[in-house]
């Protein structure tokens, strides 16, 4: 005899739903939680929003680079300053050009705004250039005798060091290149002077000689004293030109050689504190040919004597620091001067993101007031206050009592939406905008569509005759499939619209994603567990007229039964 089959239980199984209510639960503690601990109860607010600064730069063109100013370069200018602000951690800064000469910069109010106006249009070009004389910053009428101040192409050790500031040279530093970078020497010696003068040997040609004594006059009146002198001072040199340049304080004026190293040859800078006296100080790493130039100037300027064994860190035409060089080095280099951690943070914020490949001045700043946005942004909710209305009264004209769990879905993509927000803003920088605000509301029928896919797929199995119990779990796969692939093309529609467009229609894009993924979240972890609790509960599962699953209503057919085919016995006649 056969043995019985066993029944099979309803589609998709039960499981159990404590565990995945348990589990979202705990994600929104958790979440809530993190945003009190990050002291970011509310997300962060963009400029339209919260206001700001809008900055326009116009792009300069030196002498004899007029041409510099086209599409590309400007382009790279964009780039680079969005990177600066980024890396101050100011969100949702715009960048973008405006005609031919002019960039655009929105700056929302927040602590590093203002750090970013300064740096935004730095052009931080950076170069290591050999010290061929040093003086006070004051103007020097009479000149006194002078060498030129060349360094020798002397071999050097290739014993990696590292440039640093302190206050004087001592027997326990060797090694390494120890200065503050802004005191000369003051013991005379033959190849040291305070003004250069033309050579005088036959082999100088009249333009060399010209050019020297050019160069004799401009470092005699130069008076670093003045902020607008200091900025004029390397204005339009080329890195393979003598030029002479302040100290960025002012108070020291040098001749310096053709650049040696760029900017370009380093790898990464970060500000620091130097240990052996507390100062801070920008530390930098140079790239692979980077680091074999600056092995080959330090080891030739190993070989002189003061001032001439000092290589200057210009940037922007200003010189940081002029340390000295005691042996070749090659690993490492440290400016030094007289920095905050602000201002060292600054250098080391320009130099990681690279020099401006052009030239800015300042054309207007502009305050952004909030007051517009504000009023935009009450409109905003107040339109998705009637549009949630509105769905409210729907689910509960015609889903009745399922509208509650309709609801209780909605709080809970609320609340994860709210947290997860607040938190991205000091995490990735993200704030809230006009348009990301559109992408939460066009969120709110998102979510609400994948309910009523699930409701309807348990109502058309009522229909069909079953209970509420076995319905809820044979619905559940229908309804997932649907979910998933509506869900899937939200998704991809925001995830390209986020990479084509810029500015604040990544906004809306990156809420719209968000939330879509949310979505599938919040229906999997609550929406579902949430169902079958409901269903075990007498009022879902008795069909009550008011819970929006009365089978009556929804003309539900009789329930199916296996009916049997009963045989009568039959009575056949004997043959005879």
């Amino acid at each position: 005899m056969a043995a019985p089959k066993k029944s099979r239980g309803p589609a998709g199984g039960q499981g159990r739903p404590g565990r995945s209510l348990a589990l979202i639960l705990i994600a929104m503690v958790a979440l809530t939680g993190g945003m009190f601990l990050a002291d970011q109860p509310t997300p962060r607010l963009g400029i339209d929003l919260a206001g700001g600064t809008s900055i326009t730069l116009e792009a300069k063109s030196e002498p004899g680079q007029e041409s510099a100013i086209n599409k590309t370069n400007m382009d790279t200018a964009v780039q680079i300053m969005e990177r600066r602000v980024n890396g101050l951690g100011v969100s949702e800064a715009e960048v973008q050009t405006q005609g031919d000469r002019n960039i655009i910069v929105n700056i929302p109010k927040g602590t590093n705004s203002a750090q970013a106006r300064e740096q935004v249009g730095t052009t931080a070009k950076l170069y290591f250039r050999p010290v061929l004389t040093v003086a006070q910053g004051t103007p020097t009428p009479t000149p006194n005798a002078s060498s030129s101040g060349k360094p020798s192409p002397s071999a050097s050790t290739s014993d990696k060091g590292k440039a640093s500031a302190t206050p004087s040279a001592s027997a326990s530093t060797q090694g390494r290149a120890v200065t503050d970078g802004l005191k000369t020497d003051s013991s005379p010696t033959p190849k040291a002077s305070s003004t250069p003068k033309a050579d005088a040997t036959p082999s100088a040609s009249a333009a060399d000689q010209a050019a020297a004594a050019k160069l004799q006059k401009q470092f005699a009146e130069l008076d670093c004293s003045s902020k607008a002198s200091r900025s004029k001072a390397a204005l339009g040199a080329k890195p393979t030109d003598t030029v002479v340049a302040c100290s960025s304080e002012g108070d020291a004026k040098y001749v310096l050689g053709p650049a040696q190293v760029s900017g370009t040859d380093v790898d990464s800078a970060k500000a620091a504190i130097d240990q052996t006296n507390g100062q801070w100080i920008v530390q930098m790493e140079f790239t692979k040919g980077g680091a074999k130039k600056f092995q080959k100037i330090t080891g030739q300027l190993a070989q002189q004597q003061s001032p001439q064994n000092q290589f200057a860190i210009a940037l922007d035409g200003e010189v940081v620091s002029a340390p000295y060089v005691r042996t070749a080095l090659s690993a490492n280099a440290e400016i030094s001067g007289s920095f905050t951690q602000q201002s060292a943070d600054d250098l080391a914020n320009v130099l990681s993101y690279g020099a401006l490949p052009l030239s800015f001045k300042e054309q207007s700043v502009t305050t952004v007031t909030a007051a517009l946005g504000g009023e935009q942004l009450q409109a905003g909710l107040i339109a998705g206050a009637i549009g949630l209305a509105l769905v409210v009264i729907y689910l509960v004209a015609y889903y009745r009592g399922l509208a509650l769990i309709a609801l209780l879905s909605l709080a809970a993509s609320g609340i994860l939406t709210y947290t997860i927000m607040s938190l991205l803003g000091p995490a990735i920088g993200f704030a809230l905008n006009l348009p990301a605000v559109c992408g939460a509301i066009v969120a709110i029928g998102i979510t609400a569509d994948s309910f009523i896919v699930y409701f309807e797929r348990i109502r058309d199995e009522i229909r069909e005759g079953r209970t509420l119990r076995p319905a809820v779990e044979r619905a559940w796969p229908r309804a997932r499939r649907t979910i998933l692939v509506s869900d899937f093309v939200s998704f991809l529609a925001a995830a390209v619209l986020f990479v084509v467009t810029v500015g604040k229609v990544q906004g809306f894009a990156f809420t719209l994603g968000l939330t879509t993924l949310l979505d599938v979240v919040v229906v999997f972890l609550f929406t579902k567990p949430v169902m079958t609790l409901m269903a075990r509960t007498k009022f879902f599962s008795s069909g009550h007229p008011w819970s929006g699953l009365d089978p009556k209503r929804l003309g539900a057919k009789p329930p199916l039964r296996r009916s049997r085919r009963v045989h009568a016995p039959t009575d056949h006649p004997k043959e005879a």
